[in-house]
């Protein structure tokens, strides 16, 4: 089957042909067809490594930045998409006007499909003054404060950008476009997930949604520090919001990286029948584990220097070990991801007496390396979204203490420790007993290793994708457009050549030609 790939970034992160997440997949399914569209700055290296032979083209479709050369809007289409475009904003500004963000998204790609000038229309002045208009009117919400005109200005651009898939050359029924796919299959959401969207309403075609990382959730969280006054974070908050509620309702199968993330989507409005959990493959699944532990009792934590991975509760804890345990070092391994903060923890291992025991070491050339270099390793953040290092910790062999926040509990099941988040007592007293105790901190590395390869390796993630996508188009109709549907010809078809009497809807598409003679029982009898 032909499946579209959609996912958002540059070249070399996004489409990671080589060795990354979708090369990887393209590559497992080698029976599959596999192109790629990808949203992106445009342009970018080259050099992400060679593609799979399944991967056979890629489409690249710049968002961000500059607004590509588009012709402008014909005179008699603006008031169709000045009133689509109305209608989108108002469900972005009007709490009751929240069931019209669908509607109106739709009508605007239907609109953009005619001429490619949307992109115009919504860089021009008329969809500014929209824009304020109805930012500005009675009921708006403004809990973030009144719209500025350079609040206008700078919104409409963003908005601009983020529709810009709208306009897409993907969505024609040819051998590259999108309508022509059997489906489609969206990676990380957000704007990646419009083309999806199109498709689907323009075409019928299904698609399937994998965010490794909740998409709204980075957005939430990236927009604190966005360089944007209130009200204009306000409304791009309000826009992603809306777009991933579309996106969940509208997915034929959801498949989110773990369960946490699961409760996440469907908090967001995802039907829990169409939610499936894959955990994310690691190519580093089959690697060997880590070597003879260092002979001093050694402690390793690893995550960027900044107060959500909380190194200031492991440092207190530590301190706690070495009271019990005067042999005992740390090594920290991070960067400062916060300014100054480097140097807030070498303060804070100043005043507790053990900056001596203490080695902050930077980023490690490899996570295996640093893992080899303790006896055990900590994870001590008040926040744990995604799986990735403790799974890869996990593979160390190393016994792993981590606080129970997002998925430590179900990653690390019984094969780890799990402490309350900031108690430094229950996390030194997990420390000392691991370090107290060779055979449960090699059982528990053991049993560790063996859960982390069970569930994080790749044939695992590949065989549900193979199933979801089977699955998928048999229960969905091909081409619904078309008006063609899967097993409509019986098996006599195939093996003596078409009836005498094609299908009803064959009937009435078929173009006219020469009479189809029936074939005789004994021929068939004869070709099986």
């Amino acid at each position: 089957m032909r499946i579209a790939l959609l996912t958002e970034g540059t070249r070399t992160v996004a489409q990671r042909t080589g060795g990354g997440w979708c090369g990887r997949l393209a590559g497992a399914l080698a029976e599959h067809e596999f192109q790629l569209y990808l949203l992106g700055a445009g342009g970018g290296p080259e050099d992400a490594g060679p593609a799979p032979s399944s991967l056979t083209a890629v489409h690249e479709l710049p968002i961000w930045g500059r607004r590509p050369g588009a012709g402008r809007l014909a005179v008699h289409r603006r008031p169709a998409c000045a009133a689509a475009y109305e209608g989108l904003v108002r469900a972005l500004v009007t709490p009751g006007e929240r069931s019209q963000f669908g509607p109106a998204l739709y009508r605007l790609a239907e609109l953009a499909g005619q001429d490619g000038a949307l992109p115009a229309f919504l860089a021009s002045g008329r969809a500014h003054r929209i824009l304020e208009k109805v930012w500005r009117a009675p009921g708006a919400e403004t809990a973030a404060g009144q719209p500025l005109v350079r609040d206008v200005l700078v919104a409409g651009d963003l908005l601009e950008q983020l529709l810009r898939p709208l306009s897409a050359p993907w969505y024609g029924s040819g051998p590259t476009g999108l309508g022509g796919a059997d489906l489609c299959h969206v990676v990380g959401g957000g704007p990646a997930a419009l083309p999806a969207l199109v498709a689907k309403h323009l075409h019928g075609v299904p698609f399937v949604l994998t965010e490794h990382g909740l998409h709204l959730r980075e957005q939430y969280r990236g927009y604190r520090t966005a360089p944007y006054r209130w009200p204009v974070r306000a409304l791009l908050l309000a826009f992603f919001r809306l777009l991933s509620a579309e996106t969940y309702r509208q997915a034929a199968v959801l498949t989110p990286g773990s369960a946490y993330d699961r409760q996440w989507q469907l908090r967001c409005g995802a039907e829990p029948g169409r939610v499936r959990v894959v955990h994310e493959g690691t190519p580093e699944a089959g690697r060997e584990a880590a070597g003879a532990e260092p002979e001093r009792p050694t402690l390793v934590w690893a995550g960027a220097l900044e107060p959500g991975r909380d190194p200031e509760l492991m440092l207190h804890a530590f301190a706690r070990v070495r009271a019990e345990l005067p042999k005992a070092r740390l090594r920290m391994y991070g960067e400062e991801a916060a300014p100054g903060y480097l140097a807030h923890c070498r303060a804070i291992a100043e005043r507790l007496g053990i900056a001596a025991a203490v080695d902050f070491a930077g980023r490690p050339t490899t996570t295996a390396d640093a893992w080899a270099a303790g006896s055990a390793v900590v994870f001590s953040a008040l926040a744990q979204r995604s799986p990735r290092l403790l799974a890869d910790a996990m593979l160390s062999g190393r016994a792993v203490v981590a606080t129970e926040v997002g998925v430590a509990a179900e990653v690390l099941g019984p094969a780890g420790l799990l402490v309350p988040p900031r108690s430094p007592q229950a996390l030194a007293a997990a420390c000392v007993a691991l370090l107290t105790d060779d055979e449960r901190r090699a059982r528990l590395g053991l049993a560790g290793r063996l859960r982390a390869q069970e569930r994080f390796a790749l044939e695992p993630e590949t065989t549900a994708f193979r199933e979801i996508y089977l699955e998928l188009v048999s229960r969905w109709p091909a081409f619904p457009a078309a008006g063609r549907q899967p097993f409509a010809r019986p098996a006599e078809y195939w093996v003596g050549g078409a009836p005498a009497t094609p299908p009803a809807a064959e009937r009435q598409t078929a173009p006219a030609g020469p009479p189809v003679a029936a074939v005789p029982a004994e021929a068939l009898a004869e070709a099986i």
